[in-house]
């Protein structure tokens, strides 16, 4: 059983599913792909999270590390049984540690379509800057 486990988990990596098996539940989870885009102003995450709705969604930012944790809820309605499952996965955690040149104070989230998107505005600090030269 571990074999398969090892060649699932291989195969997932290698499309960019990578599979946690070490949380604390002892649950499979799955890390959710993610894209990262970065401007002066900002930085804005965009995470794959299909099938999870906002309830399900947890957020946290905790000694500067952002933590996604999200619950897929695969429940079949009242009177039906599933005769085949490919869909085994019912939780997505992904974490990520993030640079003190960031707000965390003014996180922006949205969720739409299954996507999630964060915007991490840059502190003040860290914002580019235009210094004037004077002549003297």
């Amino acid at each position: 059983m571990n074999e398969l486990r090892n060649q699932d988990r291989a195969a997932r990596a290698v499309q960019g599913r990578e599979v946690d098996d070490r949380n604390p539940q002892g649950e499979s989870t799955l890390m959710p792909p993610v894209d990262v885009v970065e401007d002066a102003h900002a930085i804005t995450l965009y995470a794959d999270l299909p099938g999870v709705n906002r309830e399900a969604l947890h957020l946290e930012i905790e000694a500067g590390t952002l933590k996604i944790d999200a619950r897929l809820d695969l429940s079949l309605p009242q009177g039906l049984q599933s005769s085949h499952t490919e869909v085994g996965f019912q939780r997505f955690r992904r974490s990520f540690t993030l640079s003190k040149e960031l707000d965390v104070d003014r996180v922006a989230a949205e969720m739409s379509h299954g996507v999630l998107k964060l915007t991490i505005p840059r502190a003040e600090h860290a914002k580019p800057r235009r210094i004037a030269v004077h002549v003297a």
